[in-house]
């Protein structure tokens, strides 16, 4: 039996064969976004700081990974944190910044959305939805997102399975949106050396199992700064369609997880150092002079 394959009601689909599978796509989904295509050939990377803080701190940060070869933003607007009295966000403020960093810089951005009630509102103002890992199983934001044609970043569950992580995407794909994105950003395990253990396992299993594109967050999976370019280049060499990577243009006063965030000068060299890595795995950097033409 195909490990997607259970009874959930109503799926509108041969028994056996859910959407998720191969089984029901042997074609890669490639997701397009304004010109920049996330699961082809071509590795896409998406940078930016954690969370949107300033209008200079996100304007400083988005130039410099844009001039750094960066394909899409990140920044997030609403911060789903362990504590209610650590730093939440921005929230509409964080919005309209992401809008004019992207004017700014002609990347498209990406950013979280927390609630089935927010979906319209954060729509009009990223080119991609974000949901987080705390988010992976909430099934009425899912089947929300769901419902629009707009790419969806679903990153997998601290604790979750591959078959769970697969069975939130299948919530999505259900309601009629075929533009998932697959994200590993590490697992909680008993290990406390580091934030999480980024389960590199799941990107060859994942790319058995799905047609969905597969990127990495060596980030949040790591926790540390000096770890995130080696595990970076690990992913890549697993099979990885892209990274997502947090970058600050200030690491050291950022208002959330700057042990994590690379500075602008780091990035760079990761960049150099992927356009290196990228062939000998027959993949190359997406081309972001084919985009902008």
């Amino acid at each position: 039996m195909d490990q997607l394959d259970c009874n959930i009601p109503n799926i509108k689909k041969i028994p056996g064969q859910k959407l998720a599978s191969k089984k029901s796509n042997n074609h890669q989904t490639i997701v397009d976004v304004q010109g920049i295509r996330i699961g082809g050939k071509s590795l896409v990377i998406i940078a930016g700081p954690c969370a949107v803080e300033n209008k200079s701190q996100l304007l400083d940060t988005a130039r410099l990974v844009s001039e750094y070869g960066a394909h899409i933003l990140r920044g997030g607007a609403y911060k789903p944190r362990s504590s209610p009295y650590s730093f939440q966000g921005l929230e509409e403020e964080g919005l309209e910044l992401l809008q004019l960093a992207k004017l700014e810089t002609g990347m498209p951005v990406v950013t979280e959305v927390m609630d089935a009630r927010q979906v319209a509102l954060v729509g009009s103002n990223t080119d991609i939805f974000q949901i987080g890992s705390r988010n992976m199983s909430n099934y009425s934001l899912l089947r929300e997102v769901g419902m629009t044609n707009k790419p969806v970043l679903l990153k997998r569950g601290m604790n979750a399975t591959i078959d769970e992580f697969l069975w939130a995407a299948e919530y999505i794909l259900h309601e009629g949106n075929d533009q998932v994105i697959l994200c590993e950003r590490g697992i909680r395990t008993f290990e406390t050396a580091y934030r999480n253990t980024l389960d590199l396992n799941a990107i060859p299993m994942l790319k058995s199992l799905t047609h969905l594109p597969v990127i990495v967050d060596p980030s949040h999976g790591t926790g540390h700064r000096w770890m995130v370019g080696t595990m970076a280049k690990a992913a890549i060499a697993a099979g990885a369609d892209g990274l997502i990577i947090e970058v600050h243009h200030q690491p050291d006063l950022a208002l959330c997880d700057g042990d994590q965030s690379l500075y602008p000068e780091e990035f760079k060299k990761l960049m150099e150092e992927l356009t290196i890595l990228a062939p000998a795995v027959g993949r190359k950097i997406h081309d972001k002079a084919t985009i902008l033409s």
